[in-house]
């Protein structure tokens, strides 16, 4: 279990781009669960639409990816530092299957299929109740940057 003050910590993304607002399981090294609660207050909602708001699927996606890069992180017991960044490295079989709106609570789901040669290919699900929302296949490295 993880609240916002050690999500915080762990990951470099700030408002308005953090999109995991709780971890309520992690097993190193094998699955993580998040939350995200989605609320009318998010930027994304004054052009996403304004007559109809539904969460963009490309931050459904990055939701997924900074669950992913928590779950990396808590496996190799470490925290990032300002001279290395977590990036995406592939996206695959990414799958819409409901929309997220204001008021809904997304469940973000990760499995850590493989690591080797500082690639780390991940399983993501995100849930509204039982609803599957979404379903992608990420690929993410660590780099050290100048």
């Amino acid at each position: 279990m993880m609240d916002i003050h050690q999500i915080l910590k762990k990951l470099p993304h700030r408002y308005p781009f953090l999109l995991v607002d709780r971890v309520l399981e992690v097993e190193k090294g094998i699955r993580i669960k998040a939350l995200k609660n989605v609320t009318i207050n998010e930027q994304f909602f004054n052009g996403h639409f304004p007559h109809r708001p539904v969460m963009p699927g490309v931050l459904m996606v990055e939701a997924l990816a900074q669950t992913a890069a928590l779950l990396a992180f808590e496996t190799l017991d470490i925290t990032l530092d300002d001279s290395t960044v977590f990036y995406f490295a592939g996206i695959d079989g990414v799958r819409f299957k409901r929309p997220v709106e204001p008021g809904d609570q997304l469940t973000l789901e990760v499995t850590l299929d493989r690591m080797k040669a500082g690639i780390y290919k991940f399983k993501g699900k995100g849930f509204v109740g039982e609803e599957l929302a979404l379903e992608a296949e990420l690929m993410c490295t660590m780099r050290k940057i100048a």
